[in-house]
């Protein structure tokens, strides 16, 4: 319909006013960059950092931080927020990601869905495409829960096609066609509905409550 027009993709946050990286047309006709979310906007710097705030090689997956001249003065009247929020002037964006050596940044997950099963970090947005391509699979949503073995296991929560069915088996022989088998789901709840914000996105602590409630904390 529009042969001549270019398509380009932003990544960023409201915290930055909004925009930190860009994906522009010329990079979509590389087919190596397009799961990349872009590269930094003039004006912003970005980087890959660990736990402690120092950057980490290209390649490795930690957390995004960006800064700028639109980066946040903070949040109205939540102090401790801000503090972990905005640390050296660098917003955390609390996304898992990696950049590469050409500066691209490539999105993994939130840092917050992030499980550790076994001492191995499993991205539970990796599992969830992958459930999505079961024929039964219409909608999903990846967490993890207390397992007395692994720590945490990989938990899926299913909500099936009208008219198709599944087990927790089928589900896991699936994944493991696809992807490592640790990162395969051990466990699965199907049900009819999600538990969504008003914006559409699925409520992961409501899923991820009846599971921790009991322990005084949501990670093992």
């Amino acid at each position: 319909m529009f042969p001549e027009a270019g398509f380009a993709q932003g990544y960023g946050m409201t915290e930055m006013s909004p925009r930190v990286a860009t994906l522009i047309p010329d990079d979509h006709h590389d087919p190596r960059l397009l799961r990349a979310a872009g590269r930094a906007i003039p004006g912003v710097d970005i980087q890959i950092v660990d736990p402690q705030g120092n950057e980490v090689p290209r390649g490795e997956i930690r957390e995004i931080v960006a800064r700028g001249a639109g980066t946040m003065l903070g949040y109205w009247n939540k102090p401790e927020q801000n503090a972990a929020a905005v640390r050296d002037g660098w917003m955390h964006t609390g996304d898992a990601g990696y950049m590469d050596e050409g500066g691209y940044i490539y999105l993994v997950d939130r840092m917050k869905d992030m499980i550790v099963t076994g001492g191995e970090i499993v991205y539970s947005a990796e599992v969830e495409n992958t459930l999505a391509t079961h024929p039964s699979v219409a909608t999903c949503a990846v967490i993890g829960v207390p397992d007395p073995q692994w720590g945490e296991r990989v938990h899926a929560v299913i909500v099936l096609k009208p008219g198709r069915s599944a087990t927790a088996e089928e589900i896991r022989a699936h994944c493991r066609t696809l992807i490592a088998g640790y990162k395969a789901p051990r466990s699965c709840d199907f049900v009819d509905v999600m538990p969504v914000s008003p914006t559409g996105k699925i409520l992961k602590r409501d899923l991820r409550k009846p599971h921790w409630e009991d322990t005084g904390r949501s990670v093992n």
